[in-house]
């Protein structure tokens, strides 16, 4: 197949249009990070209900996104590219126009099969149709771009919840989506098609069920312990369905995971790799958010221009990574940089309570700073190595098994740090209230409302003079679960840079350069 070259017009419009339909799946996501707060004081939503908010998009968008690259391949890239973004764009409407969490979190899941369209299609147009000299400084623009405009969300996030308005944030899809479609219409060409493949859709129903089980166990495991039915019972068999899952794929003659991509070390590497970075990110992120509004006094819009330097960060850096992972290799790269964002992440653990947005440069700052640079310096290798460790052909579904994987890392980490943060939080909360002048009336009124986390509220029925005293119980308690998560979020990361030294080998990524086509 014919390529096109990055400085081209052609190559340009593909550019814009891709960028500017993955950025509005991305900024989805980081910005409604932000609006949480505002979002569960609006529709009454526990802590449970917001993580099932985050998960029912992630959930389908990891159970289908396999599919979706493959259909990509089989199909036209452009053209199920295409198919998702409309999807995606009636699932913002609708998610907009949600009455209360429960159609917010059925809403959330037509945006996923959209998403699952859509995101491996942005990749894979990118991988087939840009000359191969010049790929790896594309991946890396479209890097530098989606993450700039996906961490330039919790701004856009901040400003709409401090206002009233984070419906806006599904709402401002639509101009996006509609002007991306037409770009794609007019300006872009489909690309060589793969050989017909039937669908997997017995292992996308396998991975949508084993991973909906696992959340309902994990989320429900607080309230009534982990050796409860509900509870042990959803956790065996998610595991089940995962397994099956496995099974079927290694058996299937079409299987949407191909499991003989993970032959390759480095294919392998680098998606374990983006499993362990991506949950750790992942948690990092919600939680420090979380921590920011609910604990430390920032207002939404304040929250979310904390993470300006990760944006600016992120767009002087990520091209000249690109770059260097073309002309060196990636596999340095992910060494430092995942060991960089897990020391950032480690800074940031150690932070307590502060005095607000007056002390942001002395406290959070540093460790943001130190774990952008990390991000910076790995998300565009990570992608040229996926991308590179496969021929080209195969390249709509090695996008859509990262996609799938760092997907899944973020259901997994919304699950089992949600649940974690309900139990560290209860915990503290409890060792607090023993040696407390409550009454044990009281200290049950109080612990009930643990389920809230940082959105606890006094109950009504203490008394004026102790609710200053409850209130920084609840502060403490939160922030000792937050540094908690933290420093697992950084053991992550730490991980995923032992596994690039492990498994990430240079010559995997030479001998695919020329099988390419």
């Amino acid at each position: 197949m014919a390529t096109i070259s990055l400085k081209s017009t052609d190559g340009k419009w593909l550019m814009v249009s891709t960028i500017m339909a993955s950025g509005m799946a991305f900024i989805d996501g980081s910005a409604l990070n932000v609006v949480l707060p505002s979002l569960q004081e609006k529709l009454h939503a526990t802590s449970a209900e917001l993580f099932w908010v985050l998960n029912s998009y992630l959930l389908i968008l990891a159970s289908l996104v396999l599919v979706g690259g493959t259909l990509g391949d089989s199909h036209g890239r452009k053209k199920i590219f295409m198919y998702g973004i409309l999807i995606f764009i009636i699932g913002s409407v609708l998610c907009g126009l949600s009455p209360n969490v429960s159609f917010l979190i059925i809403f959330r899941a037509i945006q996923g099969i959209g998403g699952a369209l859509m995101i491996p299609g942005s990749l894979s147009l990118i991988s087939s149709s840009i000359n191969e000299d010049e790929r790896g400084k594309a991946i890396g623009t479209w890097s530098s771009i989606t993450t700039m405009v996906s961490v330039s969300g919790p701004i856009l996030g901040g400003f709409l919840g401090d206002h009233g308005l984070w419906r806006y944030i599904f709402f401002i899809n639509v101009p996006i989506g509609i002007a991306a479609l037409l770009i794609l219409w007019k300006k872009v060409s489909e690309t060589e098609l793969a050989e017909q493949r039937s669908i997997d859709f017995v292992g996308g129903f396998l991975l949508a069920a084993g991973l909906a089980l696992l959340t309902f166990g994990f989320l429900r495991a607080p309230e009534v312990g982990f050796g409860h039915w509900q509870s042990f019972g959803a956790l065996s068999l998610g595991s089940v369905f995962l397994l099956i899952f496995i099974i079927v794929e290694w058996k299937s003659s079409h299987p949407m995971m191909p499991l003989e991509l993970f032959r390759n070390p480095t294919f392998s590497g680098v998606n374990l790799l983006t499993l362990f970075l991506y949950a750790g990110l992942n948690a990092a992120m919600l939680f420090m958010s979380l921590n920011l509004v609910q604990v430390q006094g920032y207002s939404q819009m304040e929250s979310g221009l904390t993470f300006v330097p990760f944006t600016i960060i992120m767009v002087l850096i990520s091209r000249f990574a690109g770059s260097l992972a073309d002309k060196h290799g990636p596999r340095w790269l992910l060494i430092l940089g995942p060991f960089t964002v897990g020391i950032g992440m480690l800074v940031l653990s150690f932070i307590g309570q502060t005095q607000g947005p007056k002390s942001y440069w002395v406290t959070f700052f540093p460790g943001i700073l130190i774990f952008s640079m990390g991000m910076a310096f790995t998300v565009a290798p990570l992608t040229t190595a996926v991308m590179t460790s496969v021929k080209s052909r195969y390249s709509g579904r090695a996008s859509g098994v990262n996609n799938a994987i760092s997907r899944v890392s973020n259901v997994l980490a919304n699950a089992i740090f949600g649940s974690l943060a309900l139990v560290l939080f209860t915990s503290a909360l409890q060792s607090r209230l023993i040696d407390s002048q409550f009454s044990q009336q009281e200290k049950s009124e109080i612990l009930a409302q643990a389920g809230n986390l940082g959105n606890a509220k006094v109950p009504m029925a203490i008394e004026a003079k102790k609710r200053s005293q409850v209130s920084q119980d609840f502060h403490a308690s939160f922030i000792a679960s937050y540094q908690n998560i933290m420093m697992l979020a950084s053991g992550l990361c730490f991980a995923g840079s032992l596994v690039s030294v492990i498994f990430v080998r240079k010559k995997d990524l030479d001998q695919s350069k020329g099988t390419q086509e």
